[in-house]
């Protein structure tokens, strides 16, 4: 039989396993409150995508403008198109690879905001090949534009940053788009439009992707399980160390 382990051994490995039990019971719980906080927010997009639209935030309401209040809630514009202005940001959606059309619009409230009318693949990214969708030419006629509020995506995406200079766009970072197409007093989110069919089918909108990941019950077992080990193996070490000192 082996000897018994020294005290200051037993104290040391008594207060690591207990660090250790609060840590991952700590991580549990985190998870199941990330859980709580995941299913409101599921619950509160759900509830702005298929609510009825209500008018874009203007200039007044920007800065109170967030992704928490305001992220894919249903607005509508009303307006004209700058299509000589539009900018093409490299996409991936349901249709394969190809390009969102971001389009100026000028609203009839005196401020402009970015709407991505909807996708195009790489044949159509020549605004002569969809003229039918160019509402009323070059200057736009009266439009009105229902979809999701976006907030802007600065620097860039697909790991690489946007270089207006070269016109390659990665994200819809707006207020880099703004200045490359010398827009002024531009809402600092953007629009997906709806679904709506464009004359001619392109662009397409309505390909807005909304999903949110929810494993948070995943990770919380998973701590809690290694808890658990932990806890076992504790006992174990207990329960051996009763045994060498009984002998």
């Amino acid at each position: 039989m082996k000897r018994a382990r020294p005290a200051w051994a037993l104290a040391l490995f008594g207060l690591l396993a207990l660090a250790g039990i609060a840590g991952l019971t700590a991580l549990g719980i985190w998870q199941l409150e990330r859980r709580v906080w995941k299913l409101d927010l599921i619950e509160r997009v759900d509830a702005r995508i298929h609510a009825s639209p209500v008018p874009a935030p203007g200039p007044e309401a920007w800065a109170s403008v967030t992704a928490a209040s305001d992220e894919y809630r249903r607005v509508a514009v009303t307006g004209r198109f700058l299509n000589d202005r539009e900018t093409l940001v490299q996409a991936v959606s349901d249709l394969g690879g190809g390009f969102w059309v971001m389009t100026p619009l000028v609203t009839d409230r005196g401020f402009t905001v970015l709407v991505n009318r909807g996708f195009v693949p790489p044949d159509k990214r020549n605004p002569a090949t969809r003229a039918d969708g160019q509402p009323h030419g070059q200057q736009g006629g009266e439009v009105t534009v229902a979809g999701l509020l976006r907030l802007t995506e600065p620097k860039g995406g697909f790991l690489r940053s946007n270089d207006p200079a070269a016109g390659r766009w990665y994200s819809r970072d707006v207020a880099a788009i703004a200045t490359a197409t010398g827009l002024t007093d531009v809402a600092p989110y953007f629009i997906d439009a709806d679904g709506t069919r464009n004359p001619g089918g392109w662009p397409v909108g309505g390909l807005t992707v909304v999903s949110f990941p929810n494993s948070h019950l995943g990770y919380a077992l998973t701590w809690f399980a290694l808890d658990l080990m932990l806890v076992g193996a504790v006992l174990f070490v207990i329960r051996s160390e009763m045994r060498r000192r009984r002998a």
